[in-house]
């Protein structure tokens, strides 16, 4: 029997209205963000768009829709988290959502358990009431999917590094959930000012920071996270440092300031790949490409990145890939090269 692989995008409340029925074919998941936790509960009176979901089930009646709830910046979960009546007036409110909408489930995205860099509460406790937090959101969920005989999901949005294994349980909470999302994006840019790669899928040499995808799926596996759970992540939006000294094609170049977002791979592919001063390089360690012109640095996934990717899926046992976020590539090239390299025949299988 063929195994299905998690395709899961992320589609801003914003960007529902553009996500193409073909797209929505291509499309196993569907998280859509934001949800907000105010007051202990799963607040959704914002969103705009959702008039799109049942249409999009129209397009491809297999497709999930999860709501993700949080993001960079978003607060509530440590005050929710920290009591018994919280916790439970946040499952609460979650069944109460997907009793609203076409939902097929709940994505947590809380940046980060007992961290605070983000501007919101954090607490050391945060670690034990995320566990105590997701075991009462699960038993919510399912008590609801038993009223009627379906099962709803839950799953959470990860950090990809050791910070976020510190701050979890994961041997504990993997249990509760469908499955984890890796960030693996974002793992060099807004506090580093060494050039680098920040969706890479291995760590090339001469890299002072040594997390990339497969450093981060080892660390959750050895955190007791089953393979099959986890998920890794694309980008379809680059980061970029100025200022770079040329040398080494501006690759682990020290700068003034830290990298920055840079152009979405709708723009990266009309204006700076093959265009103007920008040269593309390939680091074969990495498995990543990245431009580069003289002054200018950005690090980015592209088709042949994502190909890489989906071989290491496959190779590695993993559940799938998601991406963030769905409206930066409007050439829906990346998408195309996703759900092709997760769907190619296999030979060891043939």
């Amino acid at each position: 029997m063929k195994r299905q692989w998690i395709l899961a995008g992320y589609a801003g409340d914003g960007a529902l209205p553009s996500v193409t029925d073909e797209d929505a074919r291509k499309l196993t998941h569907l998280n859509v963000a934001f949800g907000h936790v105010r007051d202990d509960e799963i607040r959704i009176d914002h969103l705009q768009n959702v008039s799109r979901l049942p249409e999009l089930k129209i397009a491809n009646p297999d497709l999930l829709i999860l709501l993700s709830v949080g993001g960079w910046g978003a607060g509530g979960f440590s005050e929710a988290a920290a009591t018994a009546a919280g916790r439970s007036s946040m499952a609460r409110s979650a069944v109460r959502v997907l009793r609203s909408l076409p939902l097929d489930g709940i994505d947590l995205d809380w940046e980060y358990p007992c961290y605070a860099e983000a501007g919101i509460a954090a607490s050391p406790a945060d670690k034990e009431n995320f566990t105590l937090l997701l075991r009462e959101m699960r038993e919510a969920l399912d008590r609801e999917g038993a009223a009627s005989g379906r099962h709803y999901l839950l799953t959470i949005a990860a950090g990809a590094d050791r910070y976020y294994i510190d701050g979890t349980e994961m041997d504990k909470v993997h249990p509760y959930l469908d499955f984890i999302q890796l960030m693996t994006y974002d793992m060099r840019g807004g506090f580093q000012t060494l050039t680098g790669h920040h969706t890479n899928l291995y760590t090339p040499t001469g890299d002072l920071f040594r997390i990339s995808v497969d450093a981060s799926v080892r660390l959750f596996r050895e955190a007791g996270v089953p393979p099959e759970k986890i998920v890794i992540g694309a980008a379809f939006y680059s980061r970029m440092w100025q200022g770079v000294p040329d040398r080494n094609a501006g690759l682990h170049q020290m700068t003034a300031s830290s990298g920055g977002y840079g152009p979405d791979y709708t723009r990266l592919h009309a204006d700076y790949i093959g265009r103007g001063s920008f040269v593309r390089y390939w680091d074969d360690e990495a498995k990543a490409p990245y431009l580069f012109d003289g002054n200018s640095f950005i690090t980015y996934d592209d088709e042949e990145s994502l190909g890489h990717k989906c071989e290491y899926i496959r190779a590695e046992g993993l559940a799938g890939i998601m991406f963030w976020e769905y409206s930066c590539d409007k050439t829906h090239r990346l998408l195309d090269a996703l759900h092709g390299g997760l769907n190619r025949p296999n030979p060891a299988q043939s």
